[in-house]
């Protein structure tokens, strides 16, 4: 059975990712009540034959059973039956103007006197423990409706059983760093072709781009670290169960070097990976890159 848990924010896109698994094939049920879990999936397995289930369990639950999840799947996972947990999160801010554009109310403001800041603040300690469950943790602060379904069509449907999922992606400090990134990598400290006004309203993936950064050595030495520490290092993250890593890289605005280096990464880690996904936030672009083999 793939059994995928999809949890996170109020309005940071759980339905959305929930209908996605679902039009691909995936029996889904949304609010799940987490003691739940086990039950269902020995009916699913024993008496349907479905193979595929995904289901929603979120701040909805009962704090108790949320507390005891870790238990639930740690039983699960004894019983050998795979599963991966999806945590989605927004920038907080965000989140506000999304509940104030709506007018829609927050779960946890229903039985309470709280606001909805408070509320929502309130809903991300409630989730910490899931959330350090997550197998991906994807932030859906930028992302469209079209981009979050990609997403979990590309890394959560499509993935590979046993296969780590390498996400490289680039981005602007001005705009925060990723709040899904696993490691990150400071590309402001290289020649910056902004300061160019014929370069300017270029981008990393531009010839005229790649020429200008070509042209300094300190820019081939830090993709070369980059991509070094990576080939060292994969190989011990995907032997201690992880599935999923994001490096993010980042320089001031996330037009010019931090788009450069992630495409350069993205190339030069197939020696290393059978398929890598880049994306570039500030550019709303993301593809998929892979070996010939794999293809």
């Amino acid at each position: 059975m793939q059994l995928v848990i999809i949890s996170g924010r109020s309005g940071s896109g759980k339905s959305i990712a929930l209908q996605a698994l679902e039009d691909l094939g995936y029996y889904a049920i949304d609010n799940l009540p987490a003691m739940l879990l086990g039950s269902l999936v020995d009916e699913l397995r024993h008496q349907t034959g479905r193979t595929h289930l995904a289901v929603s369990i979120d701040a909805r639950n009962l704090p108790s059973a949320l507390e005891r999840l870790p238990d639930l799947l740690a039983e699960l996972k004894a019983r050998n039956i795979s599963f991966h947990v999806v945590y989605l999160t927004t920038d907080a801010r965000i989140l506000l103007e999304r509940y104030s554009a709506t007018r829609r109310r927050h779960p946890l403001t229903r039985d309470s006197d709280m606001t909805l800041e408070e509320a929502i603040a309130k809903e991300e300690d409630t989730l910490s423990d899931v959330r350090n469950l997550a197998d991906l943790t994807i932030d859906t602060s930028r992302l469209s409706v079209h981009d979050l379904r990609g997403r979990i069509t590309d890394q959560v449907a499509h993935r590979r059983r046993d296969q780590l999922t390498l996400t490289v992606e680039s981005f602007g400090y001005k705009r925060g760093v990723p709040l899904d990134a696993d490691l990150v990598f400071d590309a402001r400290c290289l020649p910056n072709p902004y300061w160019d006004p014929a370069l300017r309203g270029l981008n990393g993936r531009d010839a005229e781009i790649e020429t200008f950064l070509r042209g300094y050595p300190i820019v081939d030495a830090m993709c070369r670290d980059i991509h070094d520490w990576l080939s060292r290092w994969l190989p011990a993250y995907q032997n201690s169960q992880r599935s999923y890593i994001t490096v993010a890289i980042g320089c001031t605005g996330g037009q010019h070097r931090s788009v450069y280096l992630a495409e350069q990464i993205g190339r030069l880690i197939l020696d290393a990976i059978d398929e890598v996904h880049v994306r570039h936030r500030e550019l709303s672009v993301q593809y998929t890159r892979s070996t010939p083999a794999s293809t």
